[in-house]
């Protein structure tokens, strides 16, 4: 989930970045925070008739490298 921050009228500049899997939040503006932010995945889709999710649910998520590579990363190609 990104929170945002107003700096000027109606526009949002993003201030952190929390991993809805693990739950670690990494802030935009920290150094030390700089590549894990850029190596977040966003997922964003509406699921289709009849699936999981639900029809037409808008499914959203934003999960850092760690967790993609802890859950998904022994069914991932890397080439």
């Amino acid at each position: 989930m990104i929170e945002y921050e107003i700096k000027k009228e109606e526009v949002k500049t993003p201030k952190t970045i929390t991993c809805d899997c693990c739950k670690v939040t990494y802030y935009y503006d920290k150094h030390e925070d700089m590549f894990e932010v850029q190596e977040f995945h966003h997922i964003d889709f509406i699921a289709g008739y009849g699936s999981v999710f639900g029809d037409g649910v808008n499914v959203r998520g934003d999960i850092c490298q760690h967790c993609i590579d802890s859950k998904f990363g022994d069914f991932l190609r890397y080439e």
